[in-house]
């Protein structure tokens, strides 16, 4: 299928995870994952009335956003590890920052953002245990939360995580459970959680932000590798 296809089918299945919970669909947004996806291939989810998408890396969001700066309500999350010297195309470019978890990379994007005369929304990652993925431990949360709320120019709206892709349904589920308590606790009424293969099972547990990427726009085949290293010394402030 294509990617309209593919669209109409997962909005299908969102809404009717949401129907199956009692929630109304309308307060589940959909991210499509359009990482290492050209330009054309956004604009004809665009077209099929898609208007949020999700960026992994710093340059291609900033030239993404460059090329399609035509596309009139077009909104890019940002979803991925990010260096303290690119925050300035986040800053000044993503509607939200979801994989928060560094207390450098905020305030460095709270001095953009405050340049640029803009609030940046955020979501904090939390990490279940994973070693080698990003984020915030539940333990550790209330400081981290605590110490962001010095920062004006961000405003913390939630939390996102990655689950591990090698458990059980009943696994996922306590996983998605334990955010959604979290965010209960902490009163943030985001949360970013469920992708391609359990988005709907996200939904169920409280999900009102699902990143799906392959679902839409098929296996990804980059031509080259983008160059996410630390850019080279330049003018700007």
């Amino acid at each position: 299928m294509g990617i309209q296809e593919n669209l109409i089918e997962i909005r299908r299945r969102i809404e009717a995870a949401a129907r199956r919970v009692g929630r109304d669909p309308k307060g589940i947004q959909l991210v499509a994952v359009s990482k290492f996806q050209p330009s054309e291939a956004i604009e004809e989810a665009y077209r099929c009335g898609q208007r949020l998408f999700g960026e992994n890396y710093a340059q291609e969001l900033r030239d993404k956003a460059v090329a399609l700066g035509h596309l009139q309500d077009l909104r890019f999350h940002f979803i991925g590890r990010l260096q303290k010297n690119k925050a300035k195309y986040v800053a000044t470019v993503a509607d939200c920052m979801e994989s928060l978890d560094d207390l450098d990379v905020a305030a460095e994007l709270a001095r953009r953002a405050l340049a640029a005369k803009r609030t940046l929304s955020t979501l904090i990652e939390v990490n279940f245990d994973e070693a080698q993925k990003g984020g915030i431990h539940l333990e550790a949360l209330p400081k981290f939360i605590e110490s962001l709320g010095a920062l004006e120019a961000l405003r913390v709206e939630g939390l996102m995580a990655i689950p591990p892709t090698d458990i059980s349904e009943r696994e996922s589920r306590a996983v998605f459970r334990a955010l959604a308590d979290a965010a209960r606790a902490h009163h943030l009424r985001q949360l970013s959680m469920g992708m391609s293969g359990d988005y709907e099972l996200a939904i169920e547990e409280g999900a009102t932000l699902v990143r799906i990427g392959t679902a839409i726009f098929g296996a990804r085949t980059p031509k080259q590798q983008i160059d996410d290293a630390p850019c080279p010394p330049c003018p700007c402030p």
